[in-house]
């Protein structure tokens, strides 16, 4: 089965209900239809692109709903580029700011400007990526120079979009920063593994010359899955969507970027698995590689007990690849009561019923924590990623009346929301450079080294295994 900020918190609330409860106001809200916004119990669940854009837009007696401010703007994307999106915001705003003027009242127009920079604020703390189209940045700097406008008394606009300008650009700078770092550093190498009956020097070291702790090293992959996860952003997980959507034609420059730190962390998954595949693979005695196999699976419980399924999905899928699985002699030697209860939770039918219940378990325990231990969830992001990509395929983005059926986003919103609060915990575990350094560089085993380590172990049994073996051979003979 291979496969950020406070803000978050702060904008959706604990539970991102969909609620439409303005602070400030209100544009169109209560029950049923109200221009071309339809509510249902108090909550938006579809309009028009034009109206949705309007109720974003705060007036001088309305203020969106903060989870509205953020449901949009995350899932308006599918639809329109955000420069797009800025430059319509920035329209509607000097509409309004005209109708102000005739009314020559300073102090309604001066309000209105303040909620148009608080507005802005929230999109750039939220999502800062989007400001790195220059379209968009060009936009965002007309919509403040025109609010600045009616500030001349004591610039309190001009010095709130100031300080927003330069959070905006250092938060730019950090991401630019650790993208550069990204593509230098190289993926663990690939060894080229054992060629035929040459064996590994017995004195190579192994990862239980590293660390033969079970919790320290669960620790130490919890410390390397926070770090990965948190490159993830909102925009990022929404990329699922409009990237697999046929219909999505305006990608900006930044999608690629966004797209690579989803790929970046699915191949740690990728590289993890393969890693305790060659550890198992490469051991030349059976007796050590039983102890490979019941280290690598108490270290998966313990990734279990922290809330850590990805690393535990990750190890279980390296111990059922076939080179591994295939090892019968040395798994009958295993104790496999402990490996049969991981299986148990990670069991796929039912829709991984029984895994869902412990990340249900594991969310609730965060939810009432006391301690940075208690909080730490991290999902398989795999089944996470296929969830959301399940809730965009079942519900259609537009209802028969062409309107974006918005009850979609609410729920599309709640998911993302609750994965980005798992990213926020920091690791209450001590980092240690020299485990971490093995299990980023250690060298990894391609498929094929696996089956030839895996047959040199153990021999073929069948006429399957046999011409697999047979075609292993002759194909490293002939490249030798």
């Amino acid at each position: 089965m291979p496969q950020t900020s406070v803000v978050f918190s702060s904008i959706l609330g604990p539970s991102c209900s969909g609620q439409v409860q303005p602070s400030m106001g209100e544009r169109g809200g209560g029950a049923g239809s109200s221009g071309d916004l339809i509510f249902q119990d108090g909550r938006l669940i579809s309009g028009s692109l034009e109206a949705l854009m309007e109720h974003l837009v705060p007036t001088v007696d309305y203020y969106p709903d903060r989870t509205y401010i953020f449901t949009f703007l995350l899932s308006s994307r599918v639809f329109v580029p955000p420069h797009d999106l800025l430059a319509r915001v920035g329209q509607i705003c000097l509409e309004q700011r005209q109708q102000l003027e005739a009314g020559s009242d300073k102090a309604r127009l001066k309000s209105f400007s303040a909620k148009i920079v608080q507005l802005l604020k929230e999109w750039t703390e939220a999502f800062p990526y989007d400001f790195q189209d220059e379209k968009a940045m060009a936009e965002l700097k007309a919509i403040t120079h025109r609010v600045t406008q009616c500030d001349e008394e004591n610039g309190t606009v001009k010095k709130a979009i100031a300080q927003m300008t330069q959070s905006l650009l250092l938060s730019l700078a950090a991401r630019s920063q650790l993208q550069e770092l990204r593509e230098k550093l190289r993926s663990p190498a690939m060894d080229k593994g054992p060629i035929l009956k040459a064996k590994p020097p017995a004195a190579q070291k192994d990862i239980l010359g590293v660390c033969c702790d079970p919790l320290v090293l669960a620790q130490q992959l919890t410390h390397i899955e926070l770090e990965r996860v948190s490159s993830i952003h909102p925009e990022d997980l929404m990329q699922i969507i409009s990237h697999m959507d046929s219909r999505d034609k305006h990608r900006c420059r930044g999608d690629l970027i966004k797209t690579y730190s989803l790929e970046a962390y699915d191949n740690w998954f990728n590289c993890l698995s393969m890693l305790v595949a060659t550890e198992v693979c490469r051991v030349v005695k059976k007796k050590h590689r039983t102890r490979m196999l019941e280290f690598f699976i108490d270290v998966a419980r313990e990734c279990f007990n922290i809330g850590n399924f990805n690393s535990m999905m990750a190890i279980i899928s390296g111990m059922n690849l076939s080179p591994v699985a295939r090892l019968k002699k040395t798994w009958s030697k295993v104790k496999t009561a402990k490996f049969d209860v991981l299986e148990h939770h990670m069991d796929p039918s039912s829709n991984f019923c029984n895994y869902r219940t412990a990340l249900q378990g594991a969310t609730q325990r965060s939810q009432m924590a006391n301690s940075s231990r208690e909080k730490i969830v991290i999902p398989v992001f795999n089944l996470f990623v296929k969830d959301i990509y399940f809730l965009h395929k079942i519900h259609t983005n537009h209802l028969p009346n062409g309107h974006i059926n918005f009850k979609k986003f609410w729920d599309i919103s709640r998911q993302i929301h609750e994965f980005m609060t798992w990213t926020q915990v920091e690791c209450p575990f001590e980092k240690d450079k020299k485990i971490q350094s093995y299990l980023l560089t250690a060298p990894i085993y391609s498929e094929e080294a696996l089956f030839i380590a895996s047959f040199e172990s153990e021999g073929p049994e069948n006429h399957m295994e046999k011409d697999s073996w047979k075609t292993l051979r002759t194909t490293l003979l002939n490249r030798a």
